[in-house]
């Protein structure tokens, strides 16, 4: 089905019982798989405003997140959140939309400066379960009507609404960047590296550690961003932090630093290579212990972003890596897998009974059908 307007999708909701699958452009087949009727929202696909001045953009769900940067860099602003494309990942095609982008929370590794998605989305229109058409927040930012509402669907991966409009916050880009990189550091070190520089004033937007980089030695990635005299002046200052201890190179060549964060942002390291791959929610202070209780156990790889608050791994096809993170402090959602393996194993993390309570009393709310994005059990 390929609605043309937010009223058509919303009538051909009204009454229906059978299972729908909201897509944008059908880039994140995260989730159990569904044997629901797919609705494309590729018809509605407007930016309806956009106010440079008053840093907001509304736009139709299923518009392309390629015309949203296109907009932005025309203006010298970015979405600042840095919404991650799972394309190279998990082998999809098609253009990521904006309405998935918010059904997703999708956030990248500025969100160690900036925040989430959810933090930048001010309001939106959605049809519920029963066809009927709701608005929540606002256009512009003194706008808070309907604040809880609007981020409680953002990452609800569309099991409460079909997210048919967006508005959005944004901010303007930065005109230089700067990384400092630091080979060889033992994983210990790296993440008291990145989370001392997080904790120093110079406002860094990235933080991250491969294990194996592309050369395959250790690498630890700091970045800064901004004008380009105070990136200068913050790269230097920060660098004699670590400068008794360690060796650091700065890279300011931008397209080599835009590249090395895609390749962080995208999951690069896990890339046309086999194995689940599972993301894993932590305290950075946590991150190490968490790795090496899993390491004892089974065969993964790891990297680090978000100076170690996300855990991205790879293990063998099938393996319950949820199994092993009993009696660790941290919770992980399946990216990756085949339909067979994420049909017996859970694919978002195990919750509690008042949080499962509370959910389903959500869901009966606005889904009393219970036929919106079946697979998304969250």
């Amino acid at each position: 089905m390929r609605p043309a307007s937010e009223s058509e999708l919303a009538d051909l909701i009204a009454g229906r019982t059978s299972p729908v699958i909201p897509c944008g452009g059908d880039t994140r087949p995260i989730g159990l798989p569904s044997a629901g009727k797919k609705f494309y929202l590729g018809n509605l696909n407007r930016v309806t405003q956009y106010e440079p001045g008053a840093l907001t953009l509304v736009a139709e769900a299923g518009t392309p997140l390629k015309t949203i940067f296109e907009i932005l860099n025309e203006k010298g602003q970015m979405l600042p959140f840095e919404p991650v494309d799972y394309r190279g990942l998990l082998e999809s095609s098609g253009e990521p939309t904006i309405g998935g982008m918010v059904a997703t929370n999708s956030s990248g590794p500025r969100r160690v400066k900036v925040g989430a998605c959810r933090d930048y989305v001010i309001g939106l229109r959605f049809v519920d379960g029963e066809g009927n058409i709701i608005k929540s927040g606002g256009r512009v930012m003194k706008n808070v009507t309907g604040y809880d509402l609007t981020k409680l669907l953002t990452g609800s991966f569309g099991t409460l609404g079909i997210i048919t409009e967006v508005a959005l916050k944004v901010l303007p880009a930065p005109t230089h960047a700067a990384v400092l990189l630091i080979e060889g550091l033992p994983e210990k070190l790296a993440l008291e590296v990145l989370n001392r520089s997080l904790n120093s004033p110079f406002e860094v937007s990235g933080a991250a550690h491969l294990c194996s980089g592309v050369d395959g030695h250790p690498v630890t990635m700091i970045r800064l961003e901004g004008f380009q005299s105070s990136v200068m002046y913050r790269a230097e200052e920060l660098s004699k932090y670590f400068e008794d201890t360690v060796s650091i190179t700065v890279e300011t060549d931008s397209e080599r630093i835009r590249e090395g964060w895609k390749y962080i942002r995208d999951v690069g390291p896990f890339q046309n290579r086999k194995g689940d791959v599972w993301k894993i929610i932590t305290k950075p202070n946590e991150a190490l212990s968490l790795v090496k209780g899993l390491r004892e156990s089974i065969d993964i790889e790891v990297f680090y972003d978000w100076a170690g608050n996300l855990i991205w791994a790879l293990v063998h096809e099938g393996t319950n890596l949820r199994d092993y993170l009993q009696g660790l402090n941290g919770h992980a959602t399946l990216i990756r897998a085949s339909d067979d393996n994420k049909s017996h194993l859970e694919v978002f993390h195990q919750q509690s009974i008042m949080e499962l309570e509370l959910k389903k009393r959500l869901k009966h709310k606005f889904d009393p059908g219970n036929i919106l994005n079946q697979g998304m059990i969250l």
